[in-house]
């Protein structure tokens, strides 16, 4: 019998044929699997990138129906006599706002009282009331603790009265620096601040100004 002369024997050439028909007779069986394999790959790929593009859609969805707030509101401050903090942009968002720098011991501190009064009527149509109080003209106690008794007990604000800040120059609170920017920085206590829902009308009222006479109110409505 002849076989390769490149193999040494008769057994070796029996032995590597054996092992070559093996080979082919493995290979076919995992064949295959390696076909199923590759199935299975590619259908999880392709679940895994549908679930993506769903996850991408519904938080894209959840986003746009949330209102954002102006972008100077962008602020967390702590309340007044409180270590609670409140998030300046969860209150005011998609809502205008009455913003005003106040002292307890000026002249224009009755103006709390009818502060009040614009509070509880427009809060339900979306406006935000928010105190500053401020030593800037050296008539605010130097204790939270006194301030917000006279805001508190004396006056009976019930609208957001945040812990003291400065209202002007280089110091002032971001805030205060871009109404400042907007319109004009505060020159005594109790200057009155409107900005409507989407900040693109800013209007100032000096402290003279009452919040409940016929010029203020309609600068309210005019904004809501």
């Amino acid at each position: 019998m002849h076989y390769p002369t490149h193999y040494q024997s008769y057994g070796q050439f029996l032995c590597l044929s054996n092992y070559d028909n093996m080979s082919v007779a493995t290979a076919q069986k995992r064949k295959p699997m390696r076909n199923l394999t590759l199935i299975t790959i590619i259908a999880l790929t392709s679940f895994a990138v549908k679930a993506q593009n769903d996850v991408g859609q519904t938080q894209s969805e959840y986003v746009e129906s949330t209102p954002s707030c102006l972008a100077f509101m962008q602020h967390s401050e702590k309340k007044l006599h409180a270590k609670e903090k409140l998030d300046l942009c969860q209150l005011t968002a998609g809502k205008a706002i009455l913003i005003v720098n106040t002292a307890s011991h000026c002249g224009f501190a009755p103006q709390f009282k009818t502060l009040e009064s614009i509070h509880k009527e427009y809060k339900s149509q979306g406006l935000v009331v928010i105190g500053f109080p401020s030593n800037d003209f050296f008539q605010e106690e130097d204790n939270e603790k006194d301030t917000a008794e006279i805001c508190f007990v004396n006056y009976g604000v019930t609208f957001t009265m945040l812990s003291p800040v400065h209202v002007y120059g280089s110091e002032a609170h971001p805030i205060f620096k871009k109404l400042a920017d907007k319109t004009t920085a505060p020159k005594w206590n109790f200057y009155k601040y409107l900005v409507s829902a989407d900040g693109k009308t800013v209007k100032h009222f000096n402290s003279r100004v009452k919040p409940d006479s016929a010029e203020f109110t309609n600068a309210i409505n005019e904004i809501l």
